[in-house]
């Protein structure tokens, strides 16, 4: 008997079934579209046909690195396909303390920990570190996995306006004396490509003996003269208590990693329920990010070419009458306003075999939509400038730019 439910649940999942008809019924539907194979790094294979990707956040391109996947295989070969459960049981290999003490090395720490993906990194962390009775303070365009921690914490949850110094020491100073205040913001901003004013909030961290901690994901292998980040691109090294980082961007595997002083992450090791409760990164995952640090360093070029290639691409945009907002780095907004618009300009791109994809609300506020372009390493400035010719001329016919 087909039992028929009119509540939340059900209304819910009707209005998004609709939504997506709507998509689909207009050639808008870019939700999960499979990609059947990756060509070099900067090329892909949707539907049959090579695109030039442009929505990938491989940002120095070392996705089929030869050196990436050979260790990926040699760690298959030696230890299978899986672990056998969580680190503190059966699951801790080798490979994984050599992955920690390479990232501990690469952020300048003195220790660090992993979990199996960003997400779970932040819920945790952030959760384990505060609780009732703390204050935790959030950049507004913090990622969600910031959000979703710090409500799971319990603690008191303040935002302060995106990159607003001013707002923020209005938070500060909300904190009542003797309570413990963490402040968290993104690095580099993954919707609008902007870094967060590090000086001053460390400045502002110090003056409210607040902690403070990053979420690197985009910032590692994009900001700093070698690629290491936040800290290294400002010279402010020591500065961040805790510095937390993806294995899933720059870095081509899966996972997620916190780096910082020793107690901080022995307390993390014995405190965390994602590392206690959960299993441990496979073999060729663990290998793979451990070989990527390694890598970055080995070929400084590609963060060389990173950055000639994003100033190509932002630059010509600019020039053709695109808003980028406030963008220095390789995450580029291109502002299409409504979300017709910038389903309306994917569309055109894809058709002229440039994959890029949208972000429209409530990802992005109403009348903020976009395309949510990257640039990488392994980007030709010859395909940049054809990539941003199909977006120009489609952009005019769209009505985006005159």
């Amino acid at each position: 008997m087909d039992f028929k439910r009119d509540d939340g649940i059900t209304r819910r999942m009707a209005i998004l079934q609709q939504r997506a008809k709507m998509m689909r019924d207009h050639d808008f539907y870019f939700y999960n579209q499979p990609i059947e194979e990756v060509l070099g790094g900067s090329k892909v294979i949707v539907n049959g046909r090579e695109m030039g990707m442009y929505a990938s956040y491989s940002y120095l391109g070392l996705v089929g690195h030869p050196r990436i996947n050979a260790a990926a295989k040699a760690a298959v070969d030696k230890f299978g396909t899986g672990t056998h459960g969580v680190r503190t049981l059966a699951g801790s290999l080798t490979l994984h303390s050599e992955l920690e003490e390479t990232i501990a090395d690469f952020k300048h720490a003195e220790a660090a920990i992993t979990y199996t993906s960003g997400y779970a990194t932040n819920l945790t962390v952030i959760s384990t570190l505060i609780g009732r009775g703390d204050y935790v303070i959030s950049d507004k365009l913090n990622h969600a996995s910031i959000v979703d921690g710090c409500m799971m914490s319990g603690a008191e949850f303040r935002r302060f306006k995106h990159n607003d110094m001013q707002d923020l020491e209005r938070r500060l100073e909300q904190v009542p004396q003797g309570a413990t205040a963490l402040v968290i913001a993104d690095a580099v901003f993954s919707m609008d490509g902007d870094v967060i004013d590090l000086p001053n909030v460390v400045a502002l961290c110090r003056k409210y003996n607040a902690y403070l901690m990053m979420d690197e994901a985009h910032s590692v292998g994009v900001l700093g003269k070698t690629g290491r980040g936040i800290e290294e691109h400002f010279d402010m090294w020591g500065s961040v208590d805790i510095k937390m980082g993806t294995l899933s961007k720059t870095i081509p595997s899966v996972g997620g990693y916190v780096a910082g002083k020793r107690e901080l992450i022995d307390y993390l090791r014995h405190a965390s329920r994602a590392y206690i409760f959960s299993a441990a990164l496979p073999p060729a995952q663990a290998a793979a990010a451990n070989e990527s640090f390694k890598v970055i360093l080995d070929e400084p070029w590609r963060l060389e070419k990173l950055n000639a290639n994003t100033q190509q691409f932002i630059s010509g945009l600019k020039g053709m009458g695109f808003d980028t907002m406030l963008t220095t780095t390789a995450i580029v907004p291109v502002l299409c306003g409504t979300d017709e618009r910038a389903y309306a300009l994917t569309q055109a791109c894809q058709r002229n075999d440039v994959f890029v994809l949208p972000v429209v609300s409530p990802a992005v506020p109403e009348g903020l939509a976009r395309l949510r372009a990257t640039v990488l390493a392994s980007h030709e400035p010859g395909e940049i400038a054809r990539a941003m010719d199909v977006i120009g001329k489609a952009g005019r016919e769209i009505g985006i730019i005159k």
